[in-house]
């Protein structure tokens, strides 16, 4: 599968309310891209089409030219984290990923692979809810990388992360991206996104109004969170 994600012409109403008004992007290997906007401007939607969770009233959303629910085994093409506390507080760490795992056919030998390489080994037997929102977001993050898949969705991946989680989380990012992964993240931290990211989609009222690359926005307005500021002023959130 190519690693490459595809949305065109999403449209989503919740009722009287238009969250997606013709939202359509391509997301290409190789680099992170950032996915930015004002609060209810549409990015969680479209993330949660992406993944199969809401059904979008016209348009589509592909993961390497298909739709996320037709994909046999769907988390070995594209991981997911859109919300750290999706989770059952009983079970343990391990015990989450190894039901993740299990319902997608792979092999327990892989949950201690991701463990270890979110630092969460020597906490995996612990109760999932007594863990902090930082160690949620590792947990999420093993959970997204368990099928090595060619295609990372994350939704504020940065929340909750203690300044050695946040430099942790950066070395990751461009660590996938660098191994020809397409990795689409959504974030509020422009400082952050600046430092990792190769492109950026800018999105107001449930559509795209800007895509350019990190360097062509510095370049233009002296910082990324400058031309965030610039092209979003005066947009809200849904209508």
């Amino acid at each position: 599968m190519e690693a490459i994600i595809e949305v065109n012409g999403l449209r989503k109403r919740f009722g009287p309310a238009v969250a997606l008004d013709g939202m359509t992007f391509t997301v290409s290997p190789g680099h992170v891209t950032g996915f930015v906007g004002p609060n209810g401007a549409g990015k969680s939607t479209t993330l949660r089409v992406l993944v199969g969770l809401d059904r979008p009233d016209a348009g589509t959303a592909l993961i390497g030219g298909r739709r996320y629910r037709d994909i046999a085994h769907p988390m070995r093409s594209a991981g997911a984290l859109l919300d750290p506390h999706a989770l059952q507080p009983s079970r343990t760490g391990r015990n989450h990923l190894l039901w993740i795992a299990c319902s997608q056919g792979l092999p327990p030998g892989r949950v201690d692979e991701v463990l270890g390489l979110v630092g969460l080994t020597e906490a995996a037997r612990r109760r999932a809810g007594g863990y902090s929102l930082g160690m949620r977001q590792r947990l999420g993050i093993a959970a997204a990388l368990l099928g090595d898949p060619r295609v990372l969705i994350l939704d504020e991946p940065f929340n909750g992360l203690d300044p050695e989680g946040i430099v942790w989380m950066r070395g990751l990012l461009r660590s996938l991206a660098g191994e020809g992964r397409s990795v689409l993240v959504a974030s509020h931290l422009m400082t952050e996104l600046q430092d990792i990211a190769g492109q950026v989609l800018v999105v107001g009222h449930g559509r795209v109004i800007a895509s350019a690359g990190v360097g062509e926005l510095v370049g233009a307005y002296t910082s990324l969170e400058a031309a965030y500021l610039e092209l979003t002023r005066g947009i809200g959130g849904i209508r």
